[in-house]
């Protein structure tokens, strides 16, 4: 596992480089750790490695079936222009597939792909990629159990999970630790002014703890809120977790 790295270079390999370019200049924490150079956040045009004077990048399946697949010797190609050629920063270097077949990402990957300097997240479109695509990345994910129409939002959620991790890009570098699965449990409830929302006949007040002053006792009662939420809402990673 390779040491922290404080900067981070993410290459989107996608037929619709708009979508992240789109992301860049929209998010201001995102835009600001480019501007200070902390996150090179790139999309790259699959297209321009395509084939023809149409560029082509995909064709239709062997053994017949709807649709079209996206073709190896494109994303392969794309995949080997931006790979390290220095074996040290390969060692620094991850190639990821998006794909619903994918491990499920988790906030340990996310932790994992941190230490990382450079990451080149590969999108697929239409029916998929042509299998032998796999032998060239380094691993495969996937963002949930659910189909969309292509790997640019979960490229966009691994990016984002693990760009916040890089010290700096947050601002406060602890507030990075202090949210949901960064210690295996849900974030505590969180609340702000007015102390008293009133709504009809409901009324509902910010916890007295949490108004008390008393550090050592908000930090205990967060602490049991976040066992109580994870042990209620997400029993699935409850039984994971060493807190009790």
């Amino acid at each position: 596992m390779p040491k922290l790295s404080k900067k981070l270079s993410v290459k989107i390999v996608t037929l619709f480089p708009g979508f992240v370019e789109n992301f860049v200049e929209s998010f201001g924490i995102v835009k600001r750790a480019v501007k200070l150079r902390l996150l090179d956040l790139k999309a790259v045009n699959l297209r321009s490695f395509g084939l023809g004077p149409r560029q082509s990048v995909d064709d239709r399946p062997y053994g017949g079936g709807v649709g079209m697949v996206l073709r190896p010797d494109v994303l392969c190609r794309a995949i080997n222009r931006l790979k390290q050629k220095n074996p040290a920063a390969r060692k620094m270097q991850r190639i990821i597939l998006l794909s619903p077949q994918g491990k499920p990402f988790t906030q340990k990957d996310a932790q994992r792909l941190a230490r990382y300097s450079s990451l080149v997240l590969v999108c697929g479109r239409y029916e998929g990629f042509d299998e032998r695509v796999r032998s060239f990345v380094d691993e495969e994910l996937s963002v949930g159990d659910y189909v969309l129409m292509g790997g640019e939002l979960p490229a966009l959620v691994v990016s984002e999970a693990v760009m916040r991790l890089k010290p700096g890009v947050l601002g406060k570098d602890e507030s990075a630790d202090r949210e949901s699965f960064a210690e295996g449990l849900l974030e505590y409830p969180q609340y702000t002014k007015p102390e008293i929302l009133k709504d009809g006949k409901k009324k509902l007040v910010v916890p007295a703890v949490l108004r008390s002053g008393n550090h050592q006792k908000i930090a205990a009662w967060r602490l049991a809120e976040s066992i109580k939420r994870t042990e209620k809402r997400r029993p699935d990673i409850f039984k994971k977790t060493n807190v009790l």
